[in-house]
């Protein structure tokens, strides 16, 4: 199934780039581009759109605050944020308004397609790494977490298998897949040892 993109940046060349990165390819379409909020938000209420690509600096809203608007209004669209920004606070604030990606700028056009399919089939991907940069790679605050997350993170941490967490909860093993790769995100780890690392730095097992 072709993923329709909507492209929200305020550079001309950006917006050029990634449309000819993406135009042979079979599998997604960009059907639109805007390089403002107000835009953007005009565009989805008026168009199917699978997947935003959202940039954090926007001229009027900003694109954290963009992407928690589309959270709301599109719940059914998923947002990737592009960014030259690889700091964890923007990072980490994205994830939390609902975006299910994080792309740098300068990402290769693999890693960007990557991207689109993870996203498209309701996973998440992140191009960026604090491990270089911190000893102990933890948010500074605790992320927001659902019920459920706290409820499969609490199971993970006492060791159970997916499908162990789902037979407990009375859910899907996909849907514990979901919620892993959520607080993976969250914690911004890329594993789960490092993911019960953090929560217990946290304090939250």
């Amino acid at each position: 199934m072709t993923a329709k993109i909507l492209i929200v940046d305020d550079h001309p060349l950006v917006v050029e780039g990634l449309k000819s990165l993406l135009a042979d390819s079979e599998e997604i379409t960009v059907i639109g581009t805007a390089s403002n909020a107000f835009d953007a938000v005009d565009f989805l209420k008026n168009n199917e759109v699978d997947i935003v690509f959202l940039d954090i600096n926007l001229p009027d809203i900003n694109g954290i605050d963009l992407c928690k608007k589309i959270k709301d209004q599109f719940p059914d669209i998923k947002s990737l944020a592009l960014s030259t920004f690889s700091e964890r606070a923007y990072v980490s604030r994205m994830i939390q308004n609902g975006a299910s990606g994080y792309l740098i700028k300068s990402s290769s056009k693999e890693e960007i397609l990557d991207a689109i399919r993870q996203v498209q089939a309701g996973g998440y991907y992140m191009n960026v790494s604090f491990e270089q940069n911190t000893a102990v790679s933890s948010p500074k605050t605790i992320p927001f977490l659902t019920r459920r997350e706290k409820e499969v993170l609490l199971l993970i941490a006492e060791g159970l298998t997916n499908p162990q967490i789902a037979n407990q909860l009375f859910i899907s093993v996909a849907t514990v897949n979901t919620h892993r790769s959520n607080l993976l995100m969250k914690f911004e780890v890329s594993n789960t040892a490092s993911l019960i690392k953090v929560a217990a730095g946290l304090g939250l097992v």
